[in-house]
């Protein structure tokens, strides 16, 4: 794959203008309230496992419009807590699998709780089980079209929800320092933490990798690839949405939401990422409001920094406090 994007010089400068509604926190104020009014105590019901080491709940709490969610939450055997805590978000059509899949962090001492995807988990693996109950009007393949006639009714606003409210969940959670959550994810994972740590109260970092949702419109208009190209597809038949369509994404847009994000983050990014092009990455992080170490990985593709990211990342937390 060659180098698709801007120069690298030009990259790391790059912040252009995003568009941003002039009710962007007003919005999200009433959704996270409307939902927070809904929510009810999660449940955590702990499973046998064949991994001796770790404790493993399986979990359950109020997302939007007090919708069940699912997730797992992991701790080293016998944890009795405090623990500093990473909470996960999953890419895209990703679910929350199997508990024995994820025991990278709690190996390393944090308790770990990972979101699954409501409407998602068929995309491959060993998938998910939360559901989407709320419809949408006609849309693409994929997710990124669904309800995108409205902010009010476009998927992502649900997600998003789901997200900030996990970790009203996990603070909860007797084993959970809550004065040290961190979030993370790559791809659509890396774009689900960034509106997390923008929406919730107390996160104290973030970890986006190669995020998807940033920068909607360079990102439709510059590469072929899905999930930007569901949007272009949807605007090729709906061939005068386009307004309307960038004004609901504006809503959810990663960069928008990177201005309000105060704490600071480690973002990883790909220079020939097909997927999710490094400017649409660059354009986020040089807005992030508590300042941004971005790691660049200059040869790799959507696959980014895989096991030599994540070790970078226990570095930086640890050197954090966290």
């Amino acid at each position: 794959m060659p180098f698709l994007d801007l120069p690298i010089d030009q990259l790391r400068t790059f912040r252009p203008e995003v568009a941003l509604p002039d009710d962007f926190d007003d919005f999200w104020s009433r959704t996270l309230e409307e939902s927070r009014a809904a929510a009810i105590a999660p449940t955590l019901t702990r499973i046998d496992s064949v991994v001796s080491s770790f404790d493993i709940f399986d979990v359950s709490f109020s997302g939007f419009a007090g919708d069940p969610v699912s997730g797992w939450f992991i701790v080293p055997a016998g944890s009795d807590g405090p623990l500093p805590t990473i909470v996960e978000y999953l890419g895209y059509g990703a679910g929350r699998g199997l508990p024995h899949e994820r025991l990278a962090w709690p190996s390393c001492g944090y308790a770990y709780f990972l979101m699954d995807t409501r409407g998602q988990g068929s995309g491959g693996g060993t998938g998910g089980c939360t559901p989407d109950p709320h419809g949408s009007g006609p849309s693409g393949t994929g997710f990124v079209t669904r309800g995108i006639e409205d902010p009010l009714t476009y998927f992502y606003r649900r997600v998003y929800t789901d997200a900030a409210l996990a970790i009203d969940a996990v603070r909860s959670f007797d084993l959970v320092d809550g004065s040290r959550i961190a979030v993370c994810g790559g791809s659509q994972g890396g774009g689900i933490a960034i509106a997390a740590a923008a929406l919730a109260d107390g996160v104290v970092a973030a970890m986006p990798e190669v995020p998807f949702l940033c920068n909607f419109e360079r990102g439709v208009g510059l590469t072929e690839r899905s999930p930007y190209n569901e949007v272009a597809r949807y605007l090729s038949v709906h061939r005068d949405a386009a307004p309307g369509t960038f004004a609901t994404l504006s809503y959810f847009d990663g960069a928008n939401f990177a201005t309000r994000a105060t704490m600071p983050a480690h973002v990883g990014v790909a220079l020939m990422d097909p997927v999710c092009p490094p400017s649409t990455v660059f354009a986020t992080a040089n807005r992030w409001g508590g300042g941004a170490d971005i790691v660049e990985y200059p040869y790799n593709e959507h696959e980014s920094g895989q096991g030599f990211h994540w070790q970078r990342q226990v570095a930086w937390l640890k050197a954090l406090g966290v």
